[in-house]
């Protein structure tokens, strides 16, 4: 895959390429954020209006929470977990285990199609931090 002056994507470029995905293939998805388990922003999507700083530390409060009702059931660690609120519906993803994605969702959101779609990016973001992190030690 090369960019349009023919050189390699971006890491950035690439995960802002699956946000996007994520947003047009699921109707209903309003935004993501990626952000650290520490709730540091680290890339978003985001065009509504909505701080995506603000649902970066949502997403580490979710992931935290989560974490410790997986040890203290003996369920092992965190993977994802969905809040339906009243209009709509925010979901958290892990992508490993220094990194989460976050999905903003509208009422009508098929959350069944979000959890197919998101694990998948969440997947390929897996492999991609991976890859970033092998070249940087190589470097």
């Amino acid at each position: 895959m090369s960019g349009t002056n023919g050189s390699v994507p971006s890491p950035p470029d690439l995960a802002s390429a699956e946000l996007a995905s994520l947003k047009n293939g699921v109707t209903g998805v309003i935004g993501s954020v990626i952000a650290g388990v520490d709730g540091l922003l680290l890339l978003h999507d985001l065009t509504d209006g909505t701080e995506p700083h603000d649902l970066a530390a949502l997403a580490a409060a979710t992931f935290g929470l989560g974490r410790q009702t997986g040890l203290a059931l003996r369920q092992g660690p965190f993977r994802e977990s969905t809040v339906r609120s009243h209009k709509g519906y925010f979901s958290v993803y892990a992508i490993n285990d220094k990194a989460l994605l976050a999905v903003l969702g509208a009422d009508g959101l098929n959350v069944a199609r979000l959890h197919i779609e998101a694990r998948g990016v969440a997947g390929r973001l897996t492999t991609m931090l991976d890859e970033h992190l092998a070249n940087q030690v190589r470097l």
